[in-house]
Order: structure tokens, then sequence, then C-alpha cells
């Protein structure tokens, strides 16, 4: 099937002819004809298999049949969860549209607002955005959503988690209710395919390959290695298999900026990518890895969806990701458009558990990778011996109890040598001498209905008294206070504050 055969109009043709396709992808092949229909569409396929133009293509046909009107509005909106994956549909829009009497913009944070509230303000067909920014674009009233004929949920799985919902919920309200609806992504679970049904009109559900697989084009591998030769690892590999071009995986952002740190030290020029950068540094550590002005490019998961680069030869997880769907999102970086690649995953002891879930996930088995000099040794790859169970809760008492004071603060346990009472139950010094209240001290008060009071040892209640009893040298009345009371006579603080 050709391109051609899809329906799509000459200037769109023309502009794939241009970008040497000549043939859809299967997602393409499915996707396109029911866009063009008129349908909803919740579609998945592997990442790296043209998902992009399977939803631009048809978008942009369908808005360039149309009459364009005498003052732009927004009439399609495109969502991404990353400021890079929206620069990624930005450029597409823009290649495939390049014939068409159309005009877009993208918006996302990290950069200053004037020129998106202009580009706006102007007028444009098509919006490529990422949430925060759009909603805040949408409350200042610069943006109007209420005339929009297509919805599209790029990465749809990432976008309708936990993270974005909300976001995408205050979107939704301010959108007509007859729309097309599209969702597109490489990874689908049973709840979110649920989540985005309760918004999509009868929607056709296309599913090219097996729930999270991934693509034969991408060679996975695992090697055994400590964590802390993970990265003297990582800069023999790079040496010895003379990579001009490989994308390194963290789990943490400090991490990609220690990696990262470490590469350049030793000569292997790097950058990091990750969201605590500024979108300066983001674009230009990007722009730099694609025209191979760096060797490595060190990212986290989310900064690293959208990165679409041609040719992609490497891919290292240099930590497997706690999360089993983000494996296939990383891989997914490589072996494009039925080009070659290779993933290698790092995995440490304490990381066992992730690789089953990754196996399990893809149901399959990554063949094993070893690396000599750096095949972990027999203690570290023991596994970690189970904890001892916790002992009984209330406080660092050597033979139990709470861990409070012996002074007339009472209650959870004191420093009472009372087996089982307070804090150092133990111990071998003794408590001060208890003397009898002075006659005419206030009495503690009594604790509302019948509740006992605490005990000074801090093992119960004693009946019928407020605090417990007090040591001598606490218990006796000065001049400058009440007897019993809370002044400071003397300068320091009696020691029974009566009552709680």
């Amino acid at each position: 099937m050709s391109f051609a055969e899809l329906g799509l109009n000459q200037a769109l043709l023309n502009a794939v002819s241009r970008e040497g396709y000549t043939t859809p992808t299967p997602i393409q092949q499915r996707a396109i004809p029911v866009v063009l229909e008129g349908h909803d569409l919740l579609a998945a396929a592997q990442t790296g298999t043209g998902k992009t133009a399977g939803f631009t293509l048809p978008m942009l046909h369908k808005l360039a049949s149309a009459p364009v009107p005498a003052k732009r509005y927004p009439r399609a909106l495109v969502l991404t969860p990353t400021r890079e994956l929206a620069a990624q549909v930005a450029e597409s829009i823009a290649t495939y549209g390049k014939e068409l009497p159309l005009k877009s913009t993208v918006i996302f944070g990290g950069v200053g607002h004037q020129p998106q509230i202009d580009a706006l303000r102007r007028g444009v067909d098509i919006i490529i955005a990422t949430p925060g920014r759009l909603l805040e674009h949408i409350n200042d009233r610069i943006c109007d959503l209420s005339k929009l004929e297509f919805f599209v949920l790029d990465e749809a799985d990432r976008m309708l988690d936990m993270g974005f919902i909300h976001d995408i919920k205050r979107v939704l309200k301010v959108l007509p209710a007859k729309r097309q609806n599209l969702l597109f992504s490489a990874t689908f679970s049973d709840d979110i395919r649920t989540l985005a049904k309760t918004f999509l009109h009868q929607p056709r559900e296309i599913d090219i390959a097996p729930r999270n697989s991934t693509i034969d084009t991408v060679a996975q591998k695992v090697t055994y290695v400590e964590q802390r030769h993970k990265r003297e690892l990582l800069s023999h590999l790079i040496r010895q298999g003379d990579w001009q071009q490989v994308l390194v995986f963290a789990r943490m952002k400090h991490g990609a900026n220690r990696i990262c740190d470490y590469l350049n030290e030793v000569g292997l020029p790097a950058a990091a990518l990750h969201g605590n950068k500024s979108q300066s540094a983001r674009t230009k550590a990007l722009a730099d890895f694609k025209a191979k002005r760096i060797r490595a490019l060190v990212a986290t998961d989310i900064a690293a969806r959208g990165i679409d680069i041609d040719q992609l030869p490497h891919v290292i997880n240099f930590e497997l990701p706690n999360v089993p769907e983000d494996y296939v999102h990383r891989i997914g970086r490589t072996g494009r458009a039925g080009n070659d690649g290779e993933a290698l995953s790092f995995c440490a002891p304490d990381e066992r558990a992730f690789l089953r879930d990754i196996q399990r996930l893809i149901k399959r088995e990554i063949p094993v990778l070893t690396v000599e000099g750096f095949v972990p040794s027999a203690a570290a790859d023991r596994p970690e011996p189970p904890r001892p169970p916790r002992p009984p809760q209330g406080g660092r008492g050597r033979q139990g109890g709470g861990q409070g004071r012996s002074d007339s603060r009472g209650g959870g346990g004191g420093r009472s040598s009372a087996p089982g009472g307070g804090g150092r139950g133990g111990d071998s010094w003794n408590r001060p001498a208890v003397a009898q209240r002075p006659e005419g001290a206030r009495q503690p008060e009594q604790r509302h209905g019948n509740q006992p009071a605490r005990s000074d040892s801090g093992g119960g209640f004693a009946p019928g008294t407020g605090r417990g009893n007090l040591p001598a040298h606490l218990n006796k009345p000065s001049g400058g206070g009440r007897p019993g009371g809370g002044g400071r006579p003397g300068g320091h603080r009696s020691g029974s504050r009566g009552g709680r």
C-alpha cells in the first residue's frame, strides 16, 4: 500500500516523498483511514513505528479541506507530556504542512510568555502544547478553544497518568462537546484504556502489536554489574566500541548529573537532559547530541519522551526503571523507522526484581552479555539477608515503655527502674526519693469520667492522681511561685504543672 492509496491530498504526498517515505507503516495504514472517516481513535503501537505521522497527516488533510476562516482560531490541539515531544510534533506538522495554508504554534513552559501570546493573538490553526503553560493562557483568556475540531493526546499513557489527569480534565472542560478525539501511545494499561474511553465517543481501537511489546529491530541485552562499577563500565563500552552517539537513561536527575560529570572528566563529551535544566539548556543539549558534537546524552525518563533521532544506534539503561512500561519507551528511542539499534541494560544485584518485572511485561527473556572485568563478585551477587523483626513499639527504653522524662510530665515512660516501665527500666541508677506533697499545694486536676491518670513510672496510670508522684528536689514549695505551680521561683521552673 502507498500513501496515495490512503486518500491524502497532493501537498501531503509531496511532503512525505521529500522526507523519503514511500510505504506507510502498519499503524499509519490502519489509523489514517479511521481519522479521515471522522471516528475517535485509541491507538497503540511500539515506539518508533510512525505514530506521529499517523495522526498528523490525516489531521492536516481534514483541516486543509475546509475553507480557512477570515479570522483564524485554534481548530486542533495536540497535548504532549514533555517540551521535547511538543517540539518534535511541531516540527513534524511544519514539515508535512509546508505546502498547506495552515499556521501552527508550540506552547510550553521554561520560555517567555509574550512570544506565545503574540502568536495566539495573530491567530493559529493548530496548537501543540504541554498542559501547564496552556492552562495559564486559558486562564488569562488568551487562548480560546471553544471552536476546536481535533483533540489529540500523544503519549496518552503518560498524559492520563495521575500526574497529568487533573490538568487534562481542566482542559477538557473548555473544549466543545462535539470534536474528534485521538489518543496515541506506545503503551496502555487496562486502567488507562478504561479512563480514556470515558471521554472518547464510540472509539475505534487499534492495537498493532502485543501490548507493551518491543520492536524486533532493537537488540536487547542485559549485563550484571555492581552499582559502584557502572560508570567505569559505561566509559569502557563507549571507548571500546568507538560509540559516537549513545543515549544513557538514569532514574534520578542528580544521578544523570553525576554520570554526565564523570564522562566529561574522562574525556567523553556528554550533556544531561532532565526537568531541572532550563529550556535553553535542554534545547542545546539535544541539538548538540543530534549534531554529534557530544557523544553521550544522559537523560531521565520524562525528559526523554519525544527524543526522535534518526539512526540512533545505542541506548543504555544505566539504571533499570522501577516502572516496567518506561523500559519500552526507553529502548524505543533506537531502532526507529526500520533501522537497527541496540539497547543494553546495566543490572545491579539490587535491581534483579526490576528486571523480572520488565521481562514479565514484554513476555520475553533478555539475553545476558558478560563484560570481562566487570562481573559482580559472589558476595555482591548474593541477595541481602532478611532484616530482623522490629522490637515492640514504645520507644528507646532498654526494657520497654515510652521514652518520656521522669519529671512531672509523666506520661509515656520516664527513667523508671520498674521493669517494663519507662525509658531506662533496667538501668543501675536509682530514682530520687519521693516525698509527700507539702500542705497547701494544688492537687492535680481529676481526669474526666473514670479514666485513670498516668503513673510516673510510664507503665500505665495511677488511680486518682493527675501526674504521679514527684521527686523530692522538685516537690518543695518556693517563695517566688505558688506551691506545686508553674512559676519560676529562684530562676528555675517548678517541677509540677498540675493537671495536663
